[in-house]
């Protein structure tokens, strides 16, 4: 019996509902991909793509809420009960000539539409209303033997899509599987051909994708010992496999919610901080991604030594929501006692400077220009350096007092 796991009750229904009315109508339709696999496998599945030998005119005639995202390659967004399906159209695939997608296709059967998949344990497909699943590729026994295999021969899998030589490597990192000898072979033979045929928000999206994998370490040794990391990041090049591995080792350590960069950024240690917003430029990642591993570099070398940084700016480091991530990535590089330390100290210097962190967060300083202005002090320049100054001098004496603060200020030569 199957389940589909972890896909919700409603979406199941629905999905078989869209199976019926083709059925219905004189066509074959199955549940295919991923959701198939990962029900054998008693993973949890996102969604339920389903495929069809209905064309895609027909699909659209059945159902009345569609989407034609993608009518030219035989996929069609279905909604129904607010969920969307992709249901796509059995299919074989012509013409590639750009490494990212066919020119053309034509109409055929389940097995053709299976043999054009990029790999095995994706190209199996379950029929909802007989409870069967059809295997024209070995998918099946591929997930026994945990093994991450191109259908038919790997080269003209990765010329058809030259993502899919990453995407063998995610599948590895996210099931513990191993690549099969050919489909390696197939990969170290074309890495070179990934750029600039595959688009580097695809590849980002991988990336980010494996950074949540239990196995992303093994990832990115696979990455580098098949040739697509330095194919990817040119300054990798020259470095050697034995130092990848030192350098990814600390990944074990990170925390869950650790963004894609800042594992990416443990590659490039003598990156400046150009180097960094130059990487994020050519990564095309978001903005919150940028600022974060910018503000990483910033701070990662000054927090392993607090005695050495400005009060002021350990005080704004620790007021800024991306701190604790970049303290927990630093202290997954130490080992577990000096881990501890290092946390320890961190966290007694956040209690010690709590009210100043506070005021930071909140904007709301203890010296504002209007107890300045009470003091005769008028709008200008000369406001603007006392109110930093007062700042300055409230986090490195740690004082609190309002009149003890305006006392030191008129020692100031901006107060003159």
């Amino acid at each position: 019996m199957v389940f589909f796991l972890g896909i919700m009750d409603d979406v199941k229904e629905n999905a078989i509902l869209i199976v019926k009315k083709l059925v219905r109508e004189g066509f074959t339709a199955y549940f295919a991909g991923g959701c198939v696999r990962d029900e054998l496998m008693g993973h949890p599945s996102s969604d339920i793509d389903i495929a069809t030998n209905a064309p895609p005119s027909k699909i659209l005639d059945i159902f009345p809420h569609t989407i034609p995202v993608g009518i030219a390659f035989g996929v069609v967004i279905v909604v129904m009960g607010g969920h969307a399906f992709e249901v796509s159209t059995f299919r074989r695939d012509v013409l590639y000539i750009n490494g990212r997608s066919p020119e053309s296709i034509e109409l055929s059967n389940p097995e053709e539409d299976a043999i054009r998949r990029d790999f095995t344990i994706n190209g199996l497909f379950f029929d909802p209303l007989e409870n069967c699943i059809y295997d024209y590729v070995g998918g099946r026994e591929d997930i026994l033997k945990g093994v991450i295999r191109a259908i038919g021969k790997p080269s003209e899998r990765f010329f058809e899509d030259r993502l899919r030589m990453i995407r063998a490597i995610r599948f590895s990192a996210r099931f513990g599987f191993h690549i099969d000898q050919e489909t390696e072979d197939g990969i170290f033979e074309n890495a070179m051909t990934l750029l600039p045929a595959v688009a580097m928000e695809r590849i980002w999206q991988e990336f980010s994708k494996m950074s949540k994998q239990t196995h992303f370490i093994q990832a990115i040794i696979d990455l580098h010992r098949l040739e697509l990391l330095p194919t990817i990041f040119p300054d990798l090049k020259d470095v050697h496999l034995n130092t990848i591995k030192s350098q990814v080792d600390c990944f074990k350590k990170f925390p869950e919610n650790a963004s894609t960069i800042l594992y990416l950024l443990q590659l490039f240690p003598n990156f400046n901080e150009e180097d960094v917003l130059n990487l994020c430029s050519y990564l095309k990642v978001s903005t919150h991604e940028t600022k974060l591993g910018i503000f990483y570099h910033r701070y990662k070398d000054f927090l392993m030594d607090v005695e050495k940084m400005d009060k002021k700016d350990l005080v704004y480091f620790y007021a800024n929501p991306f701190s604790q991530i970049i303290m927990d990535v630093q202290a997954a590089k130490l080992n577990d006692e000096l881990q501890k330390g290092f946390l320890k100290m961190h966290e007694k210097q956040q209690v010690f400077y709590a009210d100043h962190i506070q005021r930071v967060q909140h904007k709301k300083p203890l010296i504002t220009g209007v107890l300045l202005a009470e003091h005769g002090i008028l709008k200008g320049k000369k406001m603007g350096a006392l109110l930093k100054e007062a700042e300055m001098l409230s986090i490195t004496y740690n004082l609190t007092d309002k009149n003890a603060i305006i006392e030191l200020l008129k020692q100031s030569t901006h107060w003159k």
